[in-house]
Parts: structure tokens; sequence; C-alpha cells
């Protein structure tokens, strides 16, 4: 894995652990959005922009204005300890499973983990003959769409392309109806 791919990896994980560990509602969401907008980042260097499009869309955009309106009107305790009241049995148990997972992670393939060569990246990050080839080959004589791009989205995933639809349709009314709550109820 890169540098770029590592130091993402690392503040993904610490603003992960920060947004389970503060208790300042404003401060959560704020690591929130960050830990997103990373998570966007991350699976662009994964080669699934779309996924990250929708990560800084919904993650990073419509969630964080959500809770951030929500928080407005709602009312704020006074000062209190940002660190206070950990659950410490839940952090044992999240911490006992970073562990488990870190172990095991241990045993993919180091060729097939992030650089290696896959069917779909082929070697190091370039377009593989395997399933990248046979969209760019074949997308057009299986779909009539002349696009590659839009022939995978709307064909070949068109099920997941249409499920993130419902749900950034679903975000943005869901903000709709906090900004005008009064008007619709």
């Amino acid at each position: 894995m890169s540098a770029v791919g590592l130091t993402l990896a690392a503040f993904v994980l610490v603003t992960a652990v920060a947004t389970a560990l503060l208790r300042d509602t404003l401060a959560v969401i704020i690591v929130f959005a960050a830990y997103s907008l990373g998570m966007a980042l991350l699976y662009t260097l994964l080669l699934a922009p779309d996924v990250g499009i929708t990560e800084a869309a919904i993650g990073a955009g419509v969630t964080t204005i959500l809770l951030l309106v929500t928080i407005t009107k709602t009312t704020r305790p006074g000062a209190e300890e940002i660190f206070a009241g950990i659950n410490w049995p839940a952090a044992t148990v999240s911490a006992g499973l970073g562990v488990v997972l870190l172990a095991i992670s241990g045993a993919i393939p180091a060729e097939n983990f992030l650089g290696g060569t896959t069917p779909v990246t082929g070697a190091a990050g370039t377009p593989g003959a395997g399933v990248t080839g046979h969209y760019l080959a074949e997308s057009y004589h299986q779909t009539g769409v002349h696009n590659s791009v839009t022939a995978v989205l709307a064909s070949y995933r068109g099920f997941d392309t249409f499920g993130e639809a419902v749900v950034v349709f679903a975000a943005g009314v869901a903000v709709v109806l906090v900004l005008h709550r009064g008007e619709f109820l």
C-alpha cells in the first residue's frame, strides 16, 4: 500500500475512534464528517470512485448537515468533560475486535491486497485484462450503451445504482423534513 493509502487508513482509524470516544455532540459531528471525507478519499484510492462520491455526498455532506440542523433545534447541555463516561466494557470489546481483525488480515495474500495483481486492477493499479478488459470489450455488445462507465453503472450494476439513488433521495427528503419540520407536520 502506498504512503498516501496508509496515511488515509490511519486518519480514518483515528477519526473513527475519536467519534466513538468523544462526548460533545458538536465535536462528534465534526469528527464524523472528517471520517466520512477520509473514507471517500480511501474509496477513490481503492479505485471505487462511485462509492467515494456517494460517501462524500451522504456521509460528509447530507448527514453532517442533517446532524448540525438537528442539534440547533435541540437544547445543548452545559460544559462537560469531552471524554467523560466512556463505556469501558464496550471499548474493550471494540479493541478486542480490532485486534482480531488485524490478526486475521495477515491471512490475505499480499499479492491480492492493495497494490498487487488482481483481475480488476491488473499489475499495480493498471487496468487488468480480466474483469476490466471484459467490461471495456463487451459492454457495448451486451448492453447497447456506448459509454463503458454508463453501461457498468446502469446495466451490470443497475440494482446497486438504483439503491444508491434511493439512499440519496431518502437523505434529501430527511433533510427537507428537518429543515421545514413545522410545514410538513
